[in-house]
């Protein structure tokens, strides 16, 4: 019985020197140019963290779209000559049965009404690894109106202040609020977003006078509606996709941020 209990004794002392007891471990520092503040948690333990020069985003092998795109924008990035071409790939970096290929697009357009929207745009870094946005890790399928419409607007916007010399830092993502139809050709398991985010960080000269934009954006949103129909919080994004921002921040400071319009600097831009 004492050899079985010294026995037991050793096996439990090796399983916590293998596994400490952390029940709430905090997540780990990730140091990118694409982060303000920290990178985005929340995620699925099973997401594939990609980070690129131009982008970095969280890819979701149920939905096989990302959970967030963040990118890094300033006035050298979006003034270039690049001859931008829109040539669709699978993500070098993911597994065959984490991620679509360009085939499983086939009928969308016609069956569904949808574009292969951009999360981090192409037409942003025309001095950059531009082609890398084409990866289909970066793509979702965004209807027609949203796409070319208040999506199309805002991603011009941002374009626009960025030329200004800003340091701009843009988060997007998917939400998915209720069931959508599938890809019709697709031939793996999928989920279709059923709306999106975005929030946009211009950075001032200290963390009290950085500007902030969020938006929420349903797949149906209508191609004539303005940028700023849509404007919210970056709590109710939080609310809405289950992410945490910002979370390197004192906590004061960053319900600070989260919880404020900044109206008058979003009038300004995004009008």
């Amino acid at each position: 019985m004492k050899a079985i209990l010294k026995t037991l004794t050793l096996s439990i002392l090796l399983l916590l020197l293998i596994y400490p007891l952390h029940s709430h471990a905090e997540p780990p520092e990730i140091h990118c140019k694409h982060f303000i503040y920290g990178c985005p948690t929340g995620t699925p333990s099973t997401n594939d963290l990609i980070i690129r020069d131009i982008y970095a985003l969280s890819s979701n092998d149920e939905t096989k779209f990302a959970d967030w795109v963040a990118y890094r924008l300033d006035k050298e990035t979006v003034i270039g000559n690049a001859d931008l071409k829109r040539s669709w790939k699978s993500d070098p970096l993911l597994e065959e049965d984490e991620t679509l290929e360009p085939t499983d697009y086939k009928d969308a357009n016609r069956v569904l009404k949808t574009d292969r929207g951009h999360q981090a745009p192409l037409a942003s870094f025309k001095d950059a690894d531009w082609k890398e946005t084409n990866y289909l890790s970066n793509i979702t399928p965004q209807k027609t109106n949203l796409n070319q419409g208040v999506w199309k607007k805002i991603e011009g916007k941002v374009q626009k202040l960025a030329k200004t010399g800003k340091t701009v830092y843009v988060m997007t993502g998917t939400l998915y609020e209720r069931d959508m139809p599938p890809l019709p050709k697709a031939d793996e398991p999928h989920k279709v977003p059923s709306g999106y985010w975005k929030i946009i960080i211009a950075e001032g000269s200290s963390i009290h006078s950085l500007n902030a934009a969020s938006f929420i954006f349903d797949q149906d949103t209508p191609r004539s509606d303005k940028v700023i129909d849509h404007l919210c919080t970056i709590n109710e994004v939080e609310e809405r996709s289950g992410l945490d921002f910002l979370h390197e921040l004192n906590n004061n400071v960053e319900e600070e941020i989260e919880s404020k319009r900044f109206e008058e600097w979003v009038q300004g831009n995004f009008n």
